[in-house]
């Protein structure tokens, strides 16, 4: 997935300020896409130049004037372009499983400390997911069928699956060290 294509399926729901987008990137696909303000508005700016999206200057008297984006045709032809097409499989890059390759060098006690950390920070991901279906109901309004919103929960359902496959696996590593079953020294 790109950053571009994410943000003209956010634009094809409606106009949207930079601002605007980074809180549903932080309220709906935080999960499994992270974007920060910088690379939004950059991206914004290149969709802009592409002729994907366009910028309208919304002048206020109290404020500084708003950059509100929208989705041209040219714009909605690509996100359905790429709504249609493969993608190839990401391969993710996972740092504490590469502190676990190496972990070998380590004392049990050592390994344990940094198994059970991974696993705490496993868990309060699963308890943050907890919160999402709520935060996702502030966008609601951006949904023209329920059948979105439901595809916008499969997402949720996908990354609560991935996590709890690697929390057993975590817990299962737990327990190998604790009851012997890995090699020491």
């Amino acid at each position: 997935m790109s950053l571009e294509h994410a943000i003209l399926g956010f634009l094809n729901y409606r106009p949207l300020t930079g601002y605007d987008l980074k809180k549903i990137f932080d309220t709906s696909v935080r999960h499994f896409w992270q974007a920060d303000q910088s690379q939004i508005y950059r991206t914004l700016n290149r969709l802009a130049d592409e002729g994907l999206a366009e910028m309208e200057t919304v002048e206020q008297t109290d404020r500084p004037d708003r950059k509100v984006y929208h989705i041209t045709e040219h714009g909605k032809e690509e996100l359905q372009q790429w709504l249609r097409s493969s993608q190839p499989p990401e391969r993710p890059r996972v740092a504490p499983l590469i502190q676990i390759f190496f972990a070998g060098q380590l004392s049990d006690e050592e390994v344990l400390t940094i198994v059970e950390n991974a696993a705490n920070k496993v868990r309060a991901g699963l308890t943050q997911y907890d919160l999402i279906p709520e935060d996702m109901e502030a966008y609601s309004e951006y949904m023209q069928s329920p059948r979105e919103f439901a595809f916008w929960m499969l997402t949720l359902e996908a990354g609560k699956t991935s996590a709890r496959a690697h929390l057993e696996w975590l817990e299962s590593v737990i327990e190998r060290i604790q009851q012997g079953k890995i090699p020491s020294e």
